[in-house]
């Protein structure tokens, strides 16, 4: 059962970095300022590198990740193409990156305080994910 229930919250923190690089990849085309795209790629960065970690931790389980859900990353694609389609501004996508980060500090924070046995590499590495996602937050909204 733990290693069920450490499985479960891995592939939720896979599947949320995974997330945030897509979304960074998606909204970077769009961005013409070049203060702003140098954050994105920093941020890409640090999401790639949690990214990294996990499958890293997913390889002591003797498992190959799948992070890629298509039809989310589909859906998520299509959402900041029709979100962006009239307003391609830093605000706007910003306001966008900002929200998709706030569902995913919900659901980290919910990941952590409901499963505390959990490994504790794979808890070290959703909460950095989580302080990721709070200091993004306070980065973005420079941009608002």
């Amino acid at each position: 059962m733990e290693k069920d229930i450490n499985l479960k919250v891995l592939k939720e923190l896979g599947k949320g970095a995974k997330m945030g690089t897509d979304a960074i990849s998606f909204v970077s085309k769009k961005v013409s300022d070049e203060e702003f795209q140098n954050e994105l790629s920093f941020q890409y960065n640090q999401y790639d590198d949690i990214l990294n970690r996990v499958n890293d931790i997913y390889k002591k389980y003797d498992l190959v990740p799948n992070h890629t859900d298509i039809k989310k990353e589909f859906m998520n694609w299509m959402g900041i193409q029709m979100n962006t389609m009239e307003d391609k501004s830093n605000s706007k996508i910003s306001e966008l990156l900002i929200q998709g980060n706030t569902m995913g500090i919900v659901e980290g924070r919910r990941l952590l305080n409901n499963n505390p046995s959990i490994d504790p590499e794979i808890r070290q590495t959703l909460d950095d994910f989580v302080k990721l996602q709070e200091n993004t937050v306070e980065k973005l909204k420079i941009y608002l």
